[in-house]
């Protein structure tokens, strides 16, 4: 069981989504009034769906104003389908996205996927050259500096660095990463290397490693 918000400006898409999550024991909270959701406690929830388009304040500022606010997994739904406009939300701290119009029992299994991977036990330590991972706190350091990565950047590390030296495809990484496998939805993964790069060169480092034509690797 899990405390879900849902923001969506349509009642019958809230309706709906209200429903199918509470098949699943779910306690969920649904707001249609978008400007209403930097007002809400939302560390009381364990992950959070997004509508992007919205009067008032869309998912793209909601996303931008509580990220650093809250560590949650945060989902777009969304009938944007341009590469563009998913790179950019995932950009601003999302884990993932949802497309419009979806099946219920896929929303369902998104949802699954992302809260088992909140769930997931961590203990040991894993050290690479001058990268570490707090495998416990799901975090990576630097010379003992932590990067701040989101949930999913830190996921897709942790993955490609206990898997050195192989190859995985974008859609590999997604299914191992997010536990459900879809292969439009791989484009989140290339966003996100991007950004994780974007953080580690910072410090000097370069980990992944492109493969063309077949994926990335982790290279340290």
């Amino acid at each position: 069981m899990a405390k879900i918000l849902v923001v969506d400006d349509e009642p019958a898409i809230l309706s709906l989504i209200r429903n199918a999550l509470l098949k699943d024991n779910h306690l969920v909270t649904t707001i249609a009034d978008s400007t209403k959701v930097c007002k809400t406690d939302l560390g009381a929830y364990d992950l959070i769906l997004l509508d992007v388009m919205m009067p008032g304040m869309d998912g793209f500022a909601i996303c931008r104003e509580i990220r650093s606010a809250v560590d949650c997994p945060i989902l777009f739904l969304t009938a944007k389908t341009l590469e563009t406009d998913l790179m950019y939300g995932l950009g601003l701290g999302a884990d993932d996205y949802i497309v419009k119009p979806f099946g219920i029992g896929a929303l369902r299994a998104r949802i699954g996927a992302h809260l088992r991977r909140e769930s997931r036990e961590r203990r040991n330590v894993l050290y690479l050259e001058n990268v570490h991972f707090n495998l416990s706190g799901k975090e990576l350091y630097i010379k003992e500096e932590k990067v701040p990565l989101t949930k999913s950047e830190y996921e897709i590390c942790e993955f490609l660095a206990r898997n050195r030296g192989q190859v995985f495809s974008k859609e590999g990484i997604y299914e191992a990463v997010f536990g459900f496998h879809g292969e439009s939805d791989s484009t989140a993964i290339t966003e996100h290397i991007k950004n994780i790069r974007a953080k580690l060169s910072k410090s000097g480092i370069d980990a992944i490693e492109t493969i063309w034509g077949i994926g990335y690797k982790w290279k340290l």
